[in-house]
């Protein structure tokens, strides 16, 4: 889909422009290598697989401050001294950024596009401004909005969590801020809207507890559907799991935590998971694992695409360029017939000591072009169908005589006892694991 420019009244990144497909003979850092948004991979463009979104956090709010020491870049866009007219020129700057790099779709928190106020009325009135003009930009360019979530992590009232504090007042804070943020995601025609639960958990056992706090998030959460729907919302809700930091003992570890947990409260009919790499790689799964467990319980909703640091056990958020994570992920994706209304999200950033504006671009460049390369050597693989073939025959005994009888529930324990003393030992079957290694290597590098 062709895109216009948006350049507001300063061009924030001067010199350069809208970042075109130049293929792989290409030596321009500022062009795409494999990502060719209208060419048609298993029936869909790469537009249509892979929906790419920009995250406004790390892409325009962070300088590259951390722990240690405070920012790096210069963000020409924050550098007045009023809050609103930072948060004006942000927004421009950030359709300047998805248009030149030509996603069609962008994330945000609410505190992202608009400073807190000193009350939630004018926090409200500061979002309700931006979103208007949101819009406006969104409609002139054609960009659109992926999710929506609300900040509920970053302000000293949430230190205990949002939905899950153990004082009501703050609890009744989170909910102000969580109807504002599904007003703005409605406003802007968002697709999903996300909750990360940062602080939704507890630090010391000994002055928690913890059931209250899990109905009171799963009330809390039944509640934000509610309203939800009663305002148009028809797109998915979706939870992001993380293991830990900030909270050490997060309710929403993993994948299949957050599965059990939908579940047990009967929330699984309106909300999906999305799964960030990052996060599953803390709470010690690969990506593709997190992404698995949700596709089997039909929940896979979309990606946080990032990656971690094997070395580093805390969330670096870097940008998805290793490729055996990236095509193992797109073949979960493809089997998993797609993300529907989700897509791949960016939630990654430059490093600390990349400050010029051009790797802004160059960044997302790499993993979108990791992503695309992933997505036709996925597709080869899964067209190729050894691998599936493989994986179906060791399980081949359960399509035939007592193996189809145990799946269809015709058999108890007494009647697998007298399966196993009238017949003799099961031969080893080999899992073929290198084999299986070895042929998606020939795929990637062949």
């Amino acid at each position: 889909m062709s895109r216009n420019v948006f350049v507001g009244d300063t061009e924030y990144f001067a010199g350069i422009g809208r970042i075109e497909h130049e293929g792989p003979g290409s030596d321009n850092p500022l062009s795409f290598k494999a990502y060719d948004p209208a060419r048609v991979v298993a029936g869909k463009t790469m537009e249509e697989h892979l929906r790419f979104a920009v995250c406004y956090w790390h892409s325009l709010c962070a300088d590259g401050a951390d722990p240690f020491g405070p920012g790096t870049r210069r963000r020409p866009w924050a550098e007045g001294g009023d809050p609103m007219g930072n948060a004006r020129a942000r927004l421009d700057a950030a359709f300047e950024f998805f248009t030149k790099l030509g996603v069609p779709f962008y994330c945000f928190h609410d505190r992202d596009i608009a400073p807190e106020g000193e009350s939630v009325v004018e926090s409200e009135a500061n979002l309700t401004e931006l979103v208007s003009l949101a819009g406006e930009r969104q409609q002139a360019t054609g960009v659109k909005l992926l999710w929506g979530t609300a900040n509920l992590f970053s302000h000293p009232r949430f230190m205990n969590g949002g939905a899950t504090n153990p004082d009501f007042a703050v609890v009744a804070h989170a909910g102000a801020q969580v109807k504002a943020a599904l007003d703005a995601t409605v406003a802007l025609g968002g697709r999903n809207y996300v909750f990360w639960g940062g602080r939704e958990g507890y630090a010391c056992l000994f002055n928690t507890d913890t059931k209250r706090e899990l109905e009171h998030f799963a009330r809390f959460l039944t509640m934000a559907r509610d309203y939800g729907r009663s305002i148009g919302f028809e797109g998915t809700f979706l939870i992001e799991p993380k293991p830990m930091e900030p909270m050490y003992h997060q309710y929403d570890v993993d994948a299949q935590t957050v599965i059990g947990f939908l579940r047990h409260y009967g929330l699984d009919g309106d909300f999906k998971l999305n799964i960030e790499a990052n996060h599953a790689t803390l709470a010690g799964h690969s990506s593709e694992h997190d992404l698995q467990m949700a596709a089997d319980a039909g929940m896979l909703g979309s990606v946080d695409a990032n990656r971690g640091n094997a070395q580093n056990g805390w969330d670096t958020d870097q940008f998805p360029t290793n490729m055996y994570d990236c095509v193992h992920n797109m073949l979960v994706i493809l089997g998993a017939g797609g993300l529907g209304s989700g897509g791949f999200n960016f939630d990654a950033k430059v490093r600390r000591e990349s400050t010029d504006p051009a790797d802004l671009f160059i960044a997302h460049i790499g993993g979108m072009d990791a992503y695309a390369r992933a997505l036709v050597i996925a597709d080869r693989i899964i067209s190729d169908g050894r691998l599936e073939e493989f994986r179906a025959s060791r399980y081949a005994s359960f399509d035939q005589r007592d193996g189809a009888r145990f799946e269809a529930g015709e058999l108890d324990l007494a009647d697998l006892r007298d399966i196993a003393a009238n017949q003799s030992e099961p031969a080893p079957a080999s899992g073929r694991q290198e084999w299986v290694e070895n042929l998606i290597n020939d795929f990637m590098f062949g």
